[in-house]
Order: structure tokens, then sequence, then C-alpha cells
């Protein structure tokens, strides 16, 4: 997929912004827990994929009701959905200084058309080593769900059905899309938000 970007300075995808809050202590203490100065970019990169995928549970994968959306609310509570885990991984990735965006893809929300849509976010690092923009989906793997860093060819969460009407969207956001924001600090019950308020697209 041709991804394209909504700004050419790499710089501006290193900001840090109130959900990508990579300067709140409990961040830099996870940072400073999983990167070493002698990894390279791509292994530091690789970690922090597989932490957040790995790690931070998805909502509706443990039935939790708790909503979080800051960086580091995620990573206190270990848990949110895939908007909030994008969050965490830009956040440790930019604390890091390598630029990292966020991308999306129109799904349907289960099985059929008929029971709905959802946006779906992922985030998308550039390799300096490689000059590069890779996306990696944090969604968190499950049984039919084997989301793998790759700097080939692309194993990510969801396979779009563009015959369903899902979507890759292929801009590359310096920030999260208002849309899944809102809806996080709308929403206090996460079962309910991702059966009901999630937005269907962009």
């Amino acid at each position: 997929m041709h991804l394209i970007c909504e700004s050419e300075k790499l710089e501006d995808y290193l900001i840090e912004l109130k959900q990508v809050n990579y300067t709140n202590p409990i961040i830099r203490s996870k940072a400073d827990e999983l990167f070493i100065s002698a990894q390279t970019e791509i292994e530091k990169i690789k970690l922090a994929h597989e932490y957040v995928r790995d790690e931070i549970s998805h909502s509706w994968d443990i039935q939790g009701k708790r909503v979080t959306c800051n960086a580091s609310d995620v990573l206190v509570y270990k848990e949110g959905r895939c908007y909030a885990k994008s969050n965490l991984l830009a956040s440790l990735l930019r604390s890091q200084g390598i630029p990292t965006g966020f991308c999306y893809q129109r799904l349907m929300l289960f099985d059929i058309p008929e029971k709905g849509y959802c946006i779906h976010a992922l985030n998308v690092a550039f390799f300096k080593s490689l000059n590069k923009w890779v996306r990696l989906d944090a969604r968190g793997n499950k049984k039919g769900i084997d989301a793998q860093f790759s700097i080939d060819d692309e194993k990510l969460a969801f396979t779009v059905q563009e015959e369903f009407g899902e979507k890759d969207y292929p801009i590359i956001y310096v920030k999260p899309n208002p849309k899944t924001i809102t809806v996080l600090e709308e929403n206090t019950d996460a079962l309910e938000m991702y059966k009901h308020h999630l937005p269907q697209r962009l």
C-alpha cells in the first residue's frame, strides 16, 4: 500500500501531545526499562511494538469496561482499545526519537456489514536506516488475529475486505484522529462504547 504523509517534516511525527505524553514519568520509566543505547532502531521499534501488542490487553478481548486514552493511563492500567494502544506505542517510539504516526482502517465491527463498521487505529513508524515508513498494529493477538513485526511484508491484525465496504486509509497522520479521541473521552464503559459508539468512518 502506498502511504502518504500528512506532513513532510519528520520532526512533526515526534511532537508530544496530551495523548502521546512521553515526558510523563510513567512513560519515561517504562522507556528506560525497555530501551538501551546499544539497541538498533529496528530492535527498539520491534520491542516497543511487541510490548504494547502483548502486554497491554485489548479492552474487548478481556471484556474490560475501563476506558483509557492517554498513553500514561494505558500503561498504568495495562488495557485499552486500539485507539489507546496506538497512543502508547507512538509515545514510546517518539520518546526514542523515532518518527511515529497514526494510520486507520475501516472494518466491519463484527462479522457481517449489517452489524456495522468501525475505525481501527494502527501506527506507522519511520525507519531512518531503511528510509521507509512501516505500518505496525499493536491491537493484540488472539485466535484469528496474528499481527507481527515485519519490515518487509506487512503482517497486520486485519486484511481489508473491500468487497464488504472495508477500507485502508493511506494518510500517515501526525496526531490521533479527533473522532477516536472524542469517543474515548466521552465514554465510561468500554464495552458499550465498542458495541454502539465507535466512529464508522474518518
